[in-house]
């Protein structure tokens, strides 16, 4: 009788299978299609496209002559960046936004910390403090600038007219140099509080209530339980919103063009305004490249500085 010869027949001692095992190949194909890179491809072309590519374009800018016009573009080597070291605008500006960036700080995460613990603990109608708290922050700017242009007319805005009832003479809240930049920070805190005032009330409500009934047992009062539970609880949160509210008030700018131009002055001129007018006003893109890029230097530091100190402070 002769040897079978279908594919079904078994395979001699020590030859190597010839079909391949159920699901084997499609356990192949769904590992491949799995892979995080097949996901990430899309965002990482998006990525490189939009924000890639201008980064590497701008660096190269920097270090040439070009216009707003397209006309130069020859290659200056660091002539850019020794310009800006030693332009006396460039650090005047800077520390307009430095200053800015101290007056506004400090008040947008004390004031957002308030708010939250204060909404967190049962305030009647919670959800209208929360709507009010919050609602300024989805406003467009232009829309903020405009209402607080209003408010800050000299003539006859609401606070000079507060002023006036209370026998107070009224202030050039936009038109004089030691007021304006104040005003600026003033209007910053009412429009991005809310913001903070939202990771802060996020973390608050993440705290576990037994930390507070140990507390209380231990005899713990509101101001105890608020300084020994929630504010330490809330280490992590303060950190993350130092670290956003420094760099977005370093990068201050549609807020002060609408409403002071940068002036009155200088005063309330800050380092992006600067660049803005060099390359768009002044025509100098390659010049105001460079004072960006100084800039961006800058801010890395900054938030390197932070991440070591809070990494520190946890170690």
């Amino acid at each position: 009788m002769s040897a079978p010869t279908d594919a079904t027949a078994r395979p001699r001692s020590g030859a190597a299978p010839t079909t391949t095992p159920p699901g084997v190949g499609t356990r192949l194909r769904r590992r491949t299609v799995d892979s995080p890179l097949v996901f990430l491809l899309p965002f990482l072309l998006v990525y490189a496209l939009f924000l890639g590519w201008p980064l590497l374009s701008g660096l190269w800018m920097s270090f040439t002559d070009i216009a707003l016009n397209g006309a130069g573009g020859a290659f200056v080597g660091a002539d850019n960046y020794t310009e800006a070291l030693g332009d006396p605008m460039v650090w005047r500006t800077l520390g307009n936004t430095f200053l800015f960036t101290l007056m506004t700080t400090v008040p947008l995460v004390v004031v957002a910390l308030t708010m939250a613990v204060l909404v967190h603990t049962g305030l009647p109608g919670q959800w209208m403090w929360r709507l009010s708290f919050f609602l300024p922050f989805l406003l467009p700017v232009a829309t903020v600038a405009l209402v607080w242009d209003f408010l800050y007319v000299e003539d006859f805005g609401l606070f000079n007219s507060a002023l006036g009832f209370l026998g107070m003479e009224g202030l050039g809240w936009l038109t004089d140099e030691g007021v304006a930049m104040w005003s600026v920070a003033l209007t910053t805190l009412w429009w991005t509080v809310g913001f903070n005032f939202l990771l802060y009330l996020a973390a608050l409500q993440s705290i576990p209530d037994h930390l507070y009934e140990a507390a209380a047992l231990d005899g713990a009062g509101a101001w105890a339980r608020l300084w020994y539970v929630t504010l330490p609880q809330l280490r992590g949160t303060t950190v993350v919103v130092l670290l956003l509210q420094v760099l977005a008030s370093m990068k201050v700018f549609d807020q002060i063009y609408l409403l002071t131009a940068g002036g009155p002055g200088d005063s309330t001129r800050s380092l992006l305004l600067y660049i803005y007018d060099v390359g768009f006003t002044g025509y100098r893109f390659g010049y105001g490249a460079a004072v960006s890029y100084l800039f961006l230097a800058i801010v890395l530091v900054i938030a390197g500085l932070q991440l070591w100190i809070s990494a520190r402070r946890k170690g």
